[in-house]
């Protein structure tokens, strides 16, 4: 099945949110069509033309939005610590609420990849009225335990990479948390302390996805990379900005009513800890499909063509 056809947005612009910030987003598509939104991985991944791809252009009007401080939303976080204020859950679930409000949209499906997974769930907590139908993959649900597990946990699985990168904080803050620790390297006021964090952080990142080319292609710019890392830290050191621990599991049950698929690889790093099976037990009318040979990877082959045909079918339901 693959991914739709390449197309270009027919419409874009910059939400001014009143706070310093100014959020990108774009709409392609079908202008008539049944509204779909994505949000995207990182914190701080950013969209990419890919991401249009997985709804048939016919039938979806599909919104792509760049979240705080990343993509080509400014102030970046690539380029300022600026970009980390006023940048948290709740923001983001407000600026999706003003653009839905901006764009004239009444209801929409939420598509999610990795963090944006956790958002997606949120906000579908926190307004379920805006949301038809959830489709996630590269699961996450902004647990702290999911947290430590990437930080730490995952490096049973690779020790050489993974001392690199505790080893990349001061001694004194290696037993300590690690994505705090990073937080305060990179936004250090010199640049080389800064440029070597970020380095470190993604090349932790990229060690933890072997069967991709190493390092990661979008580390090797060096606004993405300190950009990302920035967000990631930021995002991670204060709990997702959540609030509350496990807070999307415990309130599993308040998406009731909202139809949603969940596309995992089964060797996503994140199955450790048996998230997509607990989040799928305690969500009625959600439905969990595993591609054995993929990972924490949306575009694998078997990801993308049940995520393409979970968009198909819901679009059928009227």
């Amino acid at each position: 099945m693959g991914l739709h056809p390449e197309i270009e947005p027919y419409e874009h612009g910059m939400l001014d949110t009143g706070d310093g910030h100014h959020v990108y987003w774009e709409v392609c598509g079908n202008p008539a069509g049944r509204p779909a939104v994505v949000l995207h991985g990182g914190p701080g991944s950013g969209c990419t033309p890919a991401h249009r791809r997985y709804f048939d252009p016919a039938v979806y009007r599909i919104v792509l939005m760049d979240q705080r401080g990343c993509g080509r939303s400014t102030p970046h976080a690539g380029e300022t610590t600026a970009a980390l204020r006023d940048n948290t859950a709740d923001h983001l679930m407000g600026d999706l609420e003003a653009l839905r409000r901006l764009l004239g949209i009444e209801r929409w499906l939420v598509w999610g990849v990795s963090w944006g997974s956790a958002l997606a769930l949120r906000y579908a907590q926190r307004f379920p009225e805006r949301v038809t139908e959830l489709l996630l993959t590269a699961l996450a649900t902004g647990r702290q335990a999911e947290v430590d597990l990437l930080v730490r946990g995952a490096g049973a699985f690779f020790p050489r990479a993974w001392a690199a990168f505790r080893d990349g904080v001061p001694p004194a803050e290696r037993d300590g948390d690690l994505a705090a620790a990073y937080a305060r390297l990179l936004a250090d006021p010199d640049p080389d302390v800064r440029e070597k964090a970020a380095r470190d952080w993604c090349a932790w990142e990229s060690a933890m996805v072997p069967a991709q080319p190493q390092p990661l292609p979008r580390y090797l710019d060096p606004r993405f990379r300190l950009g990302f890392a920035r967000l990631v830290t930021h995002y991670w050191a204060n709990g997702h900005w959540f609030g509350e621990d496990g807070i999307v599991l415990s309130r599993a049950a308040d998406l009731a009513g909202i139809p949603g698929t969940v596309v995992q690889g089964g060797l996503d790093l994140g199955n450790l800890l048996g998230t997509p099976w607990l989040l799928t037990a305690a969500w009625p009318g959600s439905e969990l499909r595993l591609v054995d040979d993929a990972g924490h990877d949306s575009g694998a082959s078997g990801v993308t063509d049940l995520l393409v045909a979970a968009a198909d079918r819901y679009a059928a339901r009227g």
